[in-house]
């Protein structure tokens, strides 16, 4: 045992993970630092415009950019790829992030009374979500070199210093100058377009970037990127219209009770994103090599990493309610009889995250979309339903319901798509060798 350990604290993949875990925990321990300072120099009014320029965001990163950074990462695994490929490769998906946003600009500018409308915010922050979309993708391509070139501590310390950027902008802007809401998006934004900037000058001082014509190129990250485009409409599905349906149908106290406890349970997200994280250039570079033992070792990985996903969604229920108490206080109690049910949720999404990598490692991502639309869509049915026969709870059970969904359908396409000895029993199996 001690041997193991020593072993896995020596490994590229577990001192990864400590670092890409201590930089999600110090980026998401951000905004909550900043949550209370918010709340007292914001009215709920104000906080809701905030959250709701967040969420555009959240639903043009399927358009700006073309969801082509994550070809670039695979781009850096071909056997085939020549001297100057990549550097060409990454300044492709950069032209094709400008052609995109400049198209995704035209027609917000042309529906944005209506999307003011619709979504609450003044129209010109319609227009600077766009850009805050576009910076952010520029950001994520820079990261994830860094990513599958195991760099993980200057991936970490650019992490938790844009986090840092985006919080004492605000604190200048809502505290000092007293903006409101529009100082909290006029930080949002501005940090987002510097460290926009910093990593394409970081990509081209590593020698990474290249720019010229490569239409090659051009349909190869397209080929990767487009068809995760239904995929990304399927995540916001998944991630947000939940507290819009519980708006709806239980008011908006219920959506504060119900986002306690979505925060909480996002902590099991912080760590499964760091391990996967590390986890991508370590299995990657393992299915490149195909060696059968290899891939047996890799299952036996992830069935172990099933079981704890779980048994920590199940300890959830336990502990749940009393760590809400203790956390928010009484007047959130109610928070703890769904959080283990969101624990869950998180679980099956921590699962997910393990089968998912194949299907990017083959580069065919089409079914990937259908799996977390069709996923989606259902989660607003079992929402619907679910609400009106549990409450609170069936909100949270809707998205445990459909995470579980999404996670079984993806391992079922990652099977076609790169197979696996998912199913050859590898622990009975090695079990009896060693007897």
């Amino acid at each position: 045992m001690l041997t193991f350990l020593k072993r896995l604290r020596n490994s590229s993949l577990f001192s990864s993970s400590a670092v890409y875990l201590l930089s999600n925990i110090l980026a998401a321990a951000i905004p909550f630092m900043l949550l209370p300072v918010l709340t007292r120099y914001l009215s709920p009014a104000e906080y809701g415009e905030v959250a709701m320029f967040l969420t555009l965001i959240s639903g043009l990163a399927a358009f700006t950019g073309m969801s082509v950074h994550g070809a670039a990462g695979r781009k850096f695994y071909d056997d085939d790829l020549a001297e100057h490929g990549l550097k060409d490769f990454i300044g492709s998906c950069l032209q094709i992030l400008l052609a995109s946003s400049l198209a995704v600009l035209a027609i917000t500018w042309l529906f944005q009374d209506q999307l003011s409308e619709w979504l609450g915010l003044q129209p010109r922050w319609i227009l600077w979500a766009v850009i805050a979309s576009a910076a952010s993708f520029a950001f994520q391509l820079r990261m994830g070199q860094w990513q599958v070139r195991k760099q993980a501590s200057k991936y970490g310390i650019t992490q938790v210093a844009q986090a840092l950027l985006n919080i004492l902008l605000s604190i200048l802007l809502v505290v000092v100058f007293l903006q409101g809401s529009d100082g909290r998006i006029s930080a949002y934004i501005i940090s987002s377009i510097i460290f926009a900037f910093i990593a394409v000058f970081l990509l081209h001082r590593d020698n990474l970037l290249a720019f010229g014509w490569h239409p090659n190129h051009i349909k190869e990250a397209l080929s990767f990127g487009a068809p995760l485009i239904p995929h990304i409409a399927g995540m916001f599905l998944l991630g947000a219209v939940d507290r819009l349906v519980i708006n709806e149908q239980l008011g908006l106290a219920q959506v504060g009770i119900y986002m306690v406890a979505v925060q909480l349970a996002s902590v099991m997200g912080i760590i499964f994103d760091a391990i996967n994280n590390a986890y991508v250039p370590w299995l990657f570079e393992r299915l490149v090599r195909d060696q059968a033992d290899e891939k047996k070792q890799i299952v036996r990985l992830t069935y172990a990493y099933f079981s704890i996903s779980l048994l920590i969604a199940g300890l959830a229920f336990l502990v749940g309610p009393y760590v809400v108490t203790l956390i928010a206080g009484e007047r959130y109690a109610q928070a703890g009889t769904v959080i283990g049910w969101l624990a869950l949720g998180q679980a099956f999404s921590g699962m997910y995250l393990m089968v998912t990598n194949y299907i990017f490692y083959s580069k065919r991502t089409g079914l990937l979309s259908l799996v977390t639309i069709s996923s989606g869509l259902l989660n607003v049915i079992f929402l619907v339903v679910l609400i009106r026969l549990l409450g609170l709870t069936g909100a949270a059970m809707a998205f445990a319901i459909s995470m579980a969904l999404r996670f079984l359908l993806t391992w079922w396409v990652a099977h076609k798509r790169h197979p696996m000895p998912w199913f050859h029993d590898p622990i009975i199996s090695v079990a009896a060798n060693r007897t």
